[in-house]
């Protein structure tokens, strides 16, 4: 049995003056088809609004009401602003994750550059709106509180919250991709060791039937559920960290007094 287990193939390399070589790989080609199918999606369900909404409409607005309804739950009505990017997010998360099931891309969320991007990105908006929202002295004060000598441990925990985020999203996602061909190179084994003795002539008219059920089956539990999974709590703790630091205006006004 011979599994190998490597990252995203690079298709082509190109040289950008300042900058160095830049690597068009799996997972850039995967990014820009998941981008192209939500910009289809969205112009497909929104090209034809009515105030008598057919199926798709109805679907799409019930869609879009579940989310602003989870922001103003999780981050107040006062942020409901931050709706479209988190959407956004969510749906990248799934979407890019689904996409390996069709074996002809990879999955994005199973390297490790893209969910440091997003976990980044939502790191960024905590730091800009605390800055913003308090002012940039009382934000850096915050990492003396509650005692100055705690100072270290906030800033590795202000700095481990993105890199957490992170890993547990591509954790999850490749790790199950690694455990799925794990499992299915070992039934393939299986295979091979019961009926390896049958001739050429006969063994070729076997399937590999130890191979058929169970990849399917935890392709379902770890590309789907797992990946609807790990989509919803990478949103709902950008949801989180960002209200965090975005509370509501009287709030604000009050802490600056």
């Amino acid at each position: 049995m011979d599994i190998a287990v490597t990252g995203p193939k690079i298709y082509f390399s190109f040289e950008i003056p300042y900058i160095g070589t830049v690597n068009i790989t799996q997972t850039s080609v995967s990014l820009l088809a998941v981008t192209l199918i939500l910009m289809i999606a969205s112009w497909c369900l929104t090209r034809k609004l009515t105030k008598r909404p057919g199926r798709f409409q109805v679907v799409a607005e019930k869609l879009v009401t579940m989310l602003y309804g989870l922001v103003e739950d999780t981050m107040g009505k006062h942020n409901l602003k931050f709706a479209p990017y988190i959407g956004t997010l969510f749906l990248s998360s799934i979407c890019g994750t689904l996409i390996g099931m069709t074996q002809i891309f990879r999955s994005t969320t199973s390297d490790l550059s893209v969910t440091a991007a997003w976990a980044l990105v939502t790191t960024g908006m905590v730091w800009y709106h605390n800055i913003k929202n308090f002012g940039f002295l009382t934000w850096l004060k915050g990492f003396t509180e509650p005692i100055v000598v705690m100072t270290p441990m906030n800033i590795v925990s202000e700095i481990a919250t993105p890199v957490s985020m992170a890993f547990r999203h591509f954790g999850n996602v490749a790790g199950g991709s690694v455990l799925t061909s794990l499992i299915y190179g070992a039934l393939a084994g299986l295979t091979s060791l019961l009926f390896g003795w049958l001739p050429d002539a006969v063994a070729a008219v076997f399937p590999p039937i130890f191979q058929v059920g169970i990849p399917a089956f935890l392709s379902i539990y770890f590309d789907l559920f797992s990946g609807f999974v790990q989509a919803l709590v990478f949103s709902l703790l950008t949801m989180v960290y960002v209200g965090a630091a975005c509370p509501p205006p009287e709030e604000i006004a009050e802490s600056k007094k």
